[in-house]
């Protein structure tokens, strides 16, 4: 195996072609179709699709009842079908084909020198510029048939599909143009029937706006499809007596576009994306009504003919022809990062306002340490008093310095609760500490320098027991400040610790998120100049749990590693269910070169890292040793906090339900078997 090769990953090569039509000379036709095939076959694509009719041209009207031309469309199909033998491509290519007494608009899904089926367009329009059913034939009720094309009898129907035996999951189908706009397209039962991957072969001239719903549609279709969808349209040479024409070629996955080109081409234009076929896989299996709704069609679909072939993929290494975000939480895209920093925040504000409400308005008793999850915790705490209409002060906000607590993060915590008007105060949990540790005849109470997970602990659980012990004697809840990743890495002390809290508003936000909300509250102005220069003071200070005492700061990251990369491992993990290998593919694309790729919007220039394959090899093995055979026990008895991002929560009440005393041998294991690649 060739842990290069997108192949052994689950992906699937795959373009979407238009170019220049030759109006009524299918041999010229054919040749464009094998020239634009030939370089398809040389990048390792699987299925290439062209556009509507495109050895004829669509525009071509009632030439298409002159016996002249469908004899050399006929010739035209033998053509490509003869140059695609030594092609891995599959080519989806359209053609008028005579059938009984009538034209069909006709797809050909052409394979290594054989055709491999003929599927007909359903829907033939006839209102407004188009005119297609004086000539053309309904294809919607060809179910079960063959065709005869010069000496071969082969597959003819909607109910086709193309499913690749060495290629797991790679299953086509294909429509036409006019079929995609129907309320019930023929993709929708393909896809109920097992299609991955949706090709539609269009004409579809253009006018203002029509590119719009293109998008609309493909996109829609493939995430109520939870599939791939191919489109291609007509382009340059189509005649414009009436019509123009822009060659619109898109590729879209799951409702995220892929890959597009220029419209309005002069010359060969080819959409090239790699699509996920086990993150589509993965979406079906978890997404259950996706089937139960097969269930309901059960008599259309399962009916659907499928026809095999073998790819015979290559095994090199072809790149990766997607985009892979370095952050999956954080989209690198600035409007989109702004829309998802509003609506996080404003759930957690609002998930914070129900559960007071709903519990006779309490005060809140948090932990303030001037790091970033209790500062943004605790402005999400302030703005939820201000949509109840309480007064910030409701907010009891403590430090509770201990023997490592630097007067840079104390600093900043007590400025920002002077900022916000909350009711700040300090409890130093030091002498307490330090009692704590003798009673218990630890070394440290006799001098020694003994800075075990004893002596961390004994600070973390005092704070969390004075915050308990604080919230009784003053009618208040403690709210939680502990995120996502530590929760994934188990990374919180258990029980008596920050592992526990009466509503945890953080608990479904991962790490490399916080940082951005926090950049989006000052940026949106949520708060005053004074609480904005604290919390840009904050976001500089470097993550640490602030527990052992030295000249140092204790550095998080350095211990369990970056949560950058942990964060990327957790989303795959948790929203697709992804191999540890893949996923250090897919890590290796996203993070191995700083200068490649888009970085969120205000992404400090000293913290863009990039990591090679050894690092994030070793890091995938923590986390795996982490995540699913350490830290379960403590996602178990969490406490309740809101679902924030789609890539997935770990509450045992909702996305994420598992064993406490599972092993990490399964995915150790995935790791084992690849040599460590080298580059």
């Amino acid at each position: 195996m060739n842990f290069w090769s997108i192949y052994q990953h689950g992906f699937a090569r795959v373009a979407a072609c238009t170019g220049h039509a030759a109006i009524a000379d299918p041999p010229a036709n054919a040749e464009a179709v094998l020239r634009q095939g030939r370089r398809c076959a040389q990048e390792g694509v699987a299925v290439a699709v062209f556009p509507e009719m495109c050895l004829t041209g669509y525009s071509i009207e009632d030439l298409l009842l002159q016996d002249a031309l469908l004899d050399e469309v006929e010739e035209a199909v033998e053509t490509v079908v003869a140059g695609s033998a030594e092609l891995m491509t599959v080519l989806v290519v359209g053609a008028p084909l005579r059938h009984r007494h009538r034209i069909y608009n006709c797809a050909v899904i052409v394979h290594r020198g054989k055709i491999l089926g003929i599927t007909p367009k359903s829907y033939i329009p006839y209102y407004r510029e188009l005119y297609e059913r004086r000539q053309i034939a309904s294809g919607d009720d060809e179910r079960g048939g063959t065709i005869r094309i010069g000496d071969a009898t082969v597959p003819f129907g909607v109910d086709l599909l193309f499913a690749a035996q060495d290629v797991p999951g790679l299953v086509l189908h294909v429509e036409i143009c006019e079929d995609m706009w129907m309320p019930v397209p023929p993709s929708a039962e393909a896809a109920l029937a097992g299609a991955t991957v949706l090709a539609n072969l269009s004409g579809s001239p253009i006018t203002v706006g029509r590119a719009e719903d293109r998008r609309l549609l493909c996109r829609s279709a493939s995430a109520r499809c939870l599939a791939a969808y191919i489109y291609a349209a007509a382009g340059q040479g189509e005649s414009t007596t009436d019509l123009s024409w822009d060659g619109q070629t898109m590729i879209y996955e799951n409702g995220a576009l892929l890959a597009e080109t220029d419209r309005f081409p002069l010359d060969d234009q080819c959409a090239v994306a790699d699509v996920d076929l086990d993150l589509l896989r993965q979406e079906r299996r978890r997404i259950g009504t996706f089937d139960d709704n097969r269930r309901t069609h059960a008599a259309r679909t399962g009916a659907f003919r499928q026809v095999d072939f073998v790819l015979d993929p290559p095994a090199a290494d072809l790149g990766l022809r997607r985009r892979v975000e370095r952050f999956p939480f954080v989209p690198a895209d600035p409007e989109r990062l702004a829309l998802d920093c509003y609506e996080a925040y404003n759930i957690q504000v609002a998930g914070l306002h129900q559960r007071l409400a709903a519990i006779g308005g309490p005060k809140v008793v948090i932990g303030v340490s001037g790091g970033l999850d209790s500062t943004h915790a605790l402005i999400v705490a302030a703005r939820a008093m201000d949509r109840a209409g309480r007064p910030r002060s409701d907010i009891l906000g403590f430090t509770l310095p201990g023997f490592a607590t630097s007067e840079h993060t104390k600093a900043n915590a007590h400025r920002l609760m002077r900022a916000l008007n909350v009711t700040a105060a300090e409890l130093d949990i030091t002498p307490t500490a330090q009692l704590m540790l003798k009673e218990l005849d630890h070394p440290f109470s006799s001098g020694e320098a003994a800075y075990d997970i004893t002596f961390e602990n004994v600070q973390a659980g005092l704070r969390t027991d004075y915050l308990f012990r604080l919230a009784n004697q003053h009618g208040g809840i403690v709210l939680g400040t502990g995120d996502l990743s530590e929760l994934a890495l188990g990374w919180c002390t258990y029980g008596v610790g920050d592992q526990m809290s009466h509503y945890n508003v953080n608990s479904g936000v991962p790490k490399t998120l916080v940082q951005h909300l926090i950049r989006w509250v000052i940026s949106s102005g949520q708060f005053d100049e004074e609480a904005n220069r604290t919390l840009a003071a904050i976001l500089d200070t470097e993550i640490s749990p602030e527990l052992v005492p030295g000249e140092e700061m204790q550095s998080t990251e350095s211990m369990i590693g970056p949560y950058a990369l942990h964060d990327f491992t957790l989303f795959h993990v948790l929203r697709h269910g992804f191999r540890p290998s893949k996923i250090a593919f897919l890590a290796w694309h996203a993070w191995h070169d700083r200068d490649a790729g888009a970085w969120p919007a205000n992404f400090p220039e000293p913290e863009r890292a990039a990591y090679d394959l050894p690092e994030i090899w070793h890091w995938l093995e923590v986390f795996c040793r982490r995540f699913f055979a350490f830290a379960q026990f403590k996602r178990s008895a969490m406490p309740n906090g809101p679902k924030v991002s789609a890539g997935g929560s770990l509450s045992p009440r909702g996305d994420w339900r598992a064993p406490s005393d599972s092993t990490a041998q399964a995915w150790l294991r995935d790791l084992a078997r690849w040599d460590m690649p080298s580059r």
